[in-house]
C-alpha cells in the first residue's frame, strides 16, 4: 500500500514538472526568448510566474507552489487555461512561427497605457528579484549600456532598410503580382538559389500541419471548457469543505451557551474587525487631510514670496506654457480615435511617380486589403513623440523643483543643475 502511495506521489510529482516545463517552452516562444530542455527547473519555474505575474494573472496559490515543481499541476492547469483564454496563446504562437514570405516589419501606434489585467497585481508578485536598496551607479551603468543597444540596435534597422530598398528597387516590376510588384529577400534568394525551395516547403508543410491541428483544437476546444467547468467546480467545492471544518475547529472551542448560534457569534465578529477597519481609516484619513491642508499651505505660501521675489511676467509665462500644454494633451484625447496599428506589416514599395501602377495614387485602391503609408504612420509616431517630450520635460520640471525644496532644508548642500 506504501509503495502504491509512493508510485502516485512520483507520478504527481512528474505530472507537475512536466507541465511546468510546457508553459515555460510557450512563454519563452510568446516572449521571443531562446530555451532548451536542458535549463534548470528552478529557473524555469521562476521565469513561469514572472511572466503569468507579468501578464496579469491573479490567483495567489500559484506563486506559493514550491520552486522544485513538486506540487501543483492543477493549479499550472488553470493558468495554462488561462492563457488560453486570456492571451489567445495558440493564436499568437501559430503568428509568430508562421513562415513569411514577405518582408514584413512590425508597427504600433497603440498608447502606452498600462492593461488593466495587471492593476491590483502587485501584493501577488513573486518574491524575487531587485533587493530592497541597488546601487545607483550599477543604474546608471545599466542605462548607458540599454543606449549603446539601442544604438547599435538602430544602426542595424537603418541598415536592413537600405537593402531591402535596394532590392525592392532593383526588382520592380518582376513579380506577377501586380499589387506587390517587386520580391523579396526570401524570393529573391529563390531565384538566385533555386535549390533552397526545399528547405521553404518543408517549413509551409510543418506549418499547415499546425493549422491542421489547430482546426482540430478548435472543433474540440468546447469540450475541453466544460471539463474545465467541472475541475473548477470541484476545487470549489474543495475550498467550501475546507473552510467548514476549519469553522468546526474554531467553534468547538466556544463555551456552550454560544453553540446554540454560531452565525450570530460570527456574525458580530465580523462586524467588529469591519468597525476597527472604518476606525482606522477614518484616523488615516484625517492624518492624510491635515497632511495636506499643510501641504498646500505651505505651497501657497512659497508662491507667494516667489511672486514677490520674481517678475509677475515670468510667472505667467510659466502658467501659460502650462495651460498650453494640457490644451494639447486635451485636444489629443478629445480627438476622434483612429483605428490603432499593432502587428506585423508587409513592406510593398511604391514608386513615386503618379503615372506609374506602383504609385500611392488611386490605381492601387483596387487592393484586397487594407495598405497604409509609410509616411502616415512616422507622422503620426512623430506626433506621438513630441507628445512624450512636453510630459517628459513636464515632470522634469517638477522633480528639479522638488529637488530644490528637499535641498533647501539641508545645511552646507549646494545642487548645481546639470
Amino acid at each position: 500500500m506504501k509503495s502504491q502511495e509512493g508510485c502516485q506521489r512520483q507520478q504527481r510529482i512528474i505530472q507537475s514538472l512536466d507541465f511546468w516545463r510546457l508553459l515555460y517552452a510557450l512563454l519563452k516562444q510568446i516572449h521571443g526568448g531562446k530555451w532548451t530542455e536542458s535549463d534548470a527547473i528552478d529557473n524555469q519555474i521562476r521565469f513561469v510566474k514572472s511572466a503569468l505575474w507579468y501578464h496579469g494573472y491573479g490567483r495567489p496559490e500559484l506563486y506559493r507552489l514550491p520552486s522544485d515543481g513538486s506540487a501543483g499541476s492543477r493549479e499550472l492547469l488553470l493558468a495554462f487555461s488561462w492563457l488560453l483564454h486570456r492571451l489567445s496563446l495558440l493564436e499568437q504562437l501559430l503568428a509568430r512561427n508562421r513562415v513569411k514570405t514577405g518582408d514584413e516589419t512590425s508597427v504600433c501606434t497603440c498608447e502606452d497605457d498600462l492593461p488593466n489585467s495587471q492593476a491590483g497585481t502587485t501584493e501577488i508578485a513573486p518574491e524575487y528579484g531587485l533587493e530592497d536598496r541597488v546601487d545607483v551607479r550599477y543604474l546608471q551603468w545599466l542605462n548607458g549600456r540599454l543606449r549603446f543597444q539601442w544604438r547599435s540596435l538602430h544602426a542595424q534597422h537603418q541598415e536592413q532598410c537600405k537593402l531591402l530598398h535596394k532590392i525592392h528597387l532593383f526588382t520592380s516590376g518582376s513579380h506577377m503580382d501586380q499589387t506587390l510588384g517587386h520580391f523579396s529577400v526570401t524570393e529573391t534568394d529563390l531565384v538566385r538559389q533555386p535549390e533552397n525551395y526545399k528547405q521553404l516547403l518543408q517549413l509551409l508543410e510543418f506549418e499547415t500541419v499546425q493549422l491542421e491541428a489547430f482546426l482540430e483544437w478548435k472543433q474540440l476546444e468546447p469540450v475541453y471548457w466544460q471539463w474545465m467547468e467541472t475541475v473548477l467546480d470541484n476545487m470549489a467545492e474543495e475550498g467550501n469543505m475546507c473552510k467548514s471544518q476549519a469553522t468546526h475547529v474554531e467553534k468547538s472551542g466556544l463555551p456552550k451557551v454560544t453553540s446554540c448560534c454560531p452565525w450570530a457569534v460570527s456574525l458580530t465578529g465580523q462586524i467588529d474587525r469591519l468597525s476597527r477597519d472604518l476606525m482606522t481609516l477614518r484616523d488615516q484619513l484625517h492624518k492624510l487631510v491635515t497632511h495636506r491642508k499643510a501641504a498646500w499651505c505651505e505651497k501657497v505660501k512659497t508662491r507667494e514670496e516667489e511672486l514677490q521675489k520674481e517678475g509677475f511676467s515670468a510667472i505667467a509665462r510659466k502658467i501659460q506654457e502650462s495651460v498650453e500644454l494640457k490644451l494639447l494633451n486635451l485636444t489629443h484625447l478629445c480627438a476622434p480615435k483612429k483605428p490603432q496599428l499593432h502587428g506585423s506589416c508587409r513592406l510593398v514599395f511604391r514608386s513615386k511617380h503618379p503615372a506609374s501602377k506602383m504609385g500611392f495614387g488611386r490605381s492601387v485602391s483596387k487592393e484586397p486589403v487594407s495598405a497604409v503609408s509609410a509616411t502616415e504612420v512616422i507622422r503620426e509616431l512623430q506626433m506621438r513623440e513630441a507628445s512624450l517630450e512636453r510630459e517628459l520635460k513636464q515632470l522634469q520640471e517638477e522633480c528639479r523643483q522638488r529637488l530644490d525644496e528637499i535641498a533647501e532644508g539641508l545645511d552646507g548642500v549646494i545642487c548645481i543643475s546639470p
